[in-house]
């Protein structure tokens, strides 16, 4: 996976807040990897990682397995990177995106460039759901 070129985009964004379960060693490694990436991460363990989901209005089918916040947007799963610089970038008026369900070749679930899977923004403009990204294609 390339780093991202655009480091300055991430400082401006602020600290990136990861809300995980405790015991999940797939989640520690996606923040490993955006830490290799330079965002600024801090990062929170939950008993109850479904309330954070619902609170931060995560759809029901694009649940993942770790909701983090950045900026104002909600980023659910294992994410790429370039997606977040996209999300950033662009600035479209969305709730969030996610990656639903944890694809294998995504960030922290076996990081395989030959993967295939989508990104789906959520909330405003994007209503129930609409590709974003995606990967591999």
């Amino acid at each position: 996976m390339s780093h991202a070129e655009n480091h300055g985009q991430m400082a401006e964004a602020g600290t990136m807040h990861v809300m995980k379960d405790p015991t999940c060693g797939c989640c520690g490694a996606w923040i490993a990897l955006a830490r290799e990436e330079g965002y600024d991460i801090e990062v929170t363990d939950v008993d109850n990682i479904m309330s954070v989901k619902a609170e931060n209005g995560v759809p029901d089918d694009m649940i993942a397995c770790h909701t983090a916040t950045i900026d104002g947007y909600v980023v659910e799963g294992h994410m790429p990177f370039e997606a977040i610089e996209q999300l950033l970038e662009q600035r479209p008026n969305v709730a969030g995106i996610s990656v639903p369900g944890m694809p294998f070749g995504s960030p922290g679930m076996g990081n395989d460039p030959t993967a295939r899977y989508d990104v789906v923004a959520f909330g405003g403009e994007a209503g129930a759901g609409e590709i974003f990204f995606q990967v591999g294609l």
